[in-house]
């Protein structure tokens, strides 16, 4: 039987150790200011995850066409995350290649990748970094563990210090996001 208290209580203990290393915060004010400038400049963001990651990278674009806190102008966001296009190209390239496929089409000089990824090791993920840099673009990783692959191939990496199951990495994920989408309509707004 669970013991619903002991989820809070390590919940609690991993957002407390994120909380005491500095360079966290330090690495989400350098993600947000190269998002804010990107959007500022008529660029985009685009994001991608897998699973839940996924939910979290569609939470994040749909809050920046939509509204968090002010009413305000649309910002320019999109998750990877159409099932036609998802089916396609793993279809087509493989499940390796459905995001590298999508920023190969969509993805521009001065846009932003937000790479979601709890153990940075997701091939498609790396594939997808991979593309990003071939087309000038800026990445900003969020990751659990020890960042994995992924991790040495962003321009910021944010990382959950936790190596247990996803679940409390994803917890932390979405504070991040949203922390990150309030820096933005702030700056912006």
């Amino acid at each position: 039987m669970s013991n619903f208290k002991e989820d809070f209580l390590e919940a609690k203990e991993v957002l407390e150790k994120f909380i005491s290393d500095e360079a966290n915060f330090k690495a989400l004010e350098r993600a947000g200011n190269i998002m804010a400038n990107a959007l500022a400049r008529g660029s985009k963001l685009i994001s991608c995850g897998n699973g839940g990651s996924m939910c979290d990278a569609m939470h994040f674009a749909e809050e920046l066409t939509g509204q968090f806190k002010e009413d305000r102008r649309a910002f320019a966001a999109v998750s990877i995350s159409d099932p036609s296009h998802i089916t396609c190209a793993a279809n087509d390239y493989g499940f390796d290649n459905i995001f590298s496929r999508y920023l190969e089409a969509h993805g521009n000089n001065g846009d932003v990748l937000l790479a979601i990824s709890t153990s940075g090791n997701s091939q498609n993920m790396i594939n997808a970094a991979k593309t990003a840099k071939q087309r000038q673009m800026k990445i900003v990783a969020l990751t659990g563990n020890d960042g994995g692959k992924l991790a040495q191939i962003c321009d910021v990496e944010i990382r959950v210090p936790h190596s247990g199951y996803s679940d409390r990495i994803q917890e932390i994920h979405g504070i991040m996001i949203h922390s990150l989408i309030n820096f933005i309509e702030e700056d912006l707004v």
